[in-house]
């Protein structure tokens, strides 16, 4: 059984359609990077897709299921979403907004016990933010504070992975640090990821499948392979797109 499925989509935003008749399928062990300029719908579809918002037309299946059908805490145990920006209206520390991540594992008067806390700083330890475990959270840097975003979706541990733009303020290394952490939680797993991203060189070289959200309100879906081409690239981004080879792939780059 698939772990989402979609129908027939549509998403507006005003008078626009952003989306139109998505129907898309996504399976365990599939990392999904999804494409498109500025405006074109990616984060308002993670957002329906998480149950954020209501899609204008058709229906989301999880695990063959309606959405709406699963209840919110159960719901977190399968789906979970690191947004693009991350608020932070209270000071917790780093440790305690961590935690968060286990709340859709814990009954409802239960507590975090010791096998969750030492969870949270294996994770944070892998992460290199063990040392800033009792930081203030308002006191991080952006980048620290899109590690932490992560530390909390794999804390979470759902089947199904939705990040948003997870490399916005990473450097080079932690950019690809978190794909490969991503990509290495899928392996020989129920779990799948959908990814949004504007580096299409980091898509070609992380994610097995693609879906692209063209200007038009149309998508195109399908392995990165079969996809991901001088002339696709060009009508989805409005710009001539052109590629070298090198270590067995290719690499992407605007004609200037």
């Amino acid at each position: 059984m698939s772990l989402l499925r979609t129908e027939q989509l549509g998403i507006d935003i005003g008078q626009r359609r952003l989306v139109a008749g998505l129907d898309l399928v996504v399976e365990p062990g599939q990392c999904w990077a999804i494409l498109g300029p500025n405006g074109s719908g990616k984060t308002t579809l993670l957002h329906c897709l998480a149950r954020l918002r209501q899609p204008e037309t058709g229906r989301i299946l999880i695990d063959g299921q309606p959405l709406e059908s699963h209840p919110r805490k159960a719901l977190a145990r399968r789906l979970g979403l690191m947004p693009q920006d991350n608020h932070d209206p209270f000071p917790l520390q780093l440790r305690e907004a961590a935690l968060l991540g286990r709340y859709p594992h814990l009954g409802g008067w239960q507590w975090e016990g010791r096998e969750e806390v030492a969870r949270v700083d294996q994770i944070l330890g892998e992460l290199e933010l063990l040392a800033l475990a009792e930081r203030n959270i308002q006191t991080l840097s952006g980048g620290e504070r899109r590690r932490l975003a992560f530390a909390t979706l794999l804390v979470q541990d759902p089947a199904l992975l939705l990040l948003d733009e997870p490399t916005n303020h990473l450097d080079l290394r932690r950019q690809l640090d978190v794909l490969q952490r991503v990509r290495r939680s899928l392996d020989h797993s129920d779990k799948a990821a959908l990814l949004v991203l504007h580096d299409v060189n980091l898509a070609a070289r992380f994610c097995n499948h693609v879906l692209m959200l063209m200007p038009d309100g149309t998508c195109l879906q399908g392995p990165v392979d079969e996809l991901l081409n001088a002339g696709n690239l060009s009508r989805l981004y409005a710009w001539p797109m052109q590629s070298v080879a090198a270590d067995g792939g290719r690499f992407w780059f605007p004609q200037l």
